[in-house]
């Protein structure tokens, strides 16, 4: 876990939660080069200035997440919480059921926290089948409108096609990629905080 504090900042300062797996963990690449690291750098003059919290793990499911988040929501008390997991269970193949039901779980402990959530969506590569992985990309607007929570359609909108943005594994990004993947999520986020894009 890797908590991104600014220079000066008051204890205070609300907590943005980024619940992720290696695609939100840096994988790869230096950890202030990661999407996350690169928002609290972006929000370092905001005001609030919000303290960053990267709670993401490599390799993490959403079953994972559903049992770890209640400890981390307790002990950060988040303003607001990202939660970018479900990659890990399309790539397993594992039952969109189970994981449409972990996220609706994780938003309902947020938000029974007092965290605004904001849902980070996925696509599965095409070899998984079309009738899999379009009902994997669904799936997470269909959470998002079930919950009523924003979304960000697709993390890795705008890179997908281009191989030369993604590491050696064709999985994970590259770090010249990670301020797409920021601006991704700030789309959706910069209007939660009330901050200019």
């Amino acid at each position: 876990m890797l908590f991104i504090g600014l220079a000066g900042a008051v204890q205070a300062a609300p907590t943005i939660l980024v619940y992720g797996d290696s695609l939100s963990a840096a994988y790869g690449i230096p950890r202030e080069s990661g999407w996350v690291a690169l928002l609290a750098q972006r929000l370092h003059t905001s005001s609030p200035a919000y303290q960053i919290v990267n709670a993401s793990v490599s390799g993490e499911t959403t079953a994972g997440g559903l049992t770890r988040l209640p400890v981390l929501l307790a002990a950060h008390r988040p303003k607001l919480a990202i939660l970018a997991l479900g990659a890990n269970d399309g790539l397993r193949g594992l039952p969109l059921t189970h994981t449409a039901r972990n996220l609706e779980n994780m938003i309902t402990l947020a938000e029974k926290q007092g965290s605004q959530v904001l849902l980070v969506g996925m696509q599965l590569p095409p070899n998984y089948g079309p009738a899999y992985t379009s009902k994997f990309q669904a799936m997470f607007s269909n959470v998002a409108r079930k919950k009523k929570v924003r979304l960000v359609p697709f993390l890795l909108a705008g890179i997908g096609a281009q191989a030369e943005r993604f590491q050696a594994d064709g999985l994970h990004p590259t770090a010249q990629a990670q301020p797409v993947l920021l601006d991704n999520v700030w789309r959706e986020l910069g209007p939660m905080l009330r901050l200019p894009k």
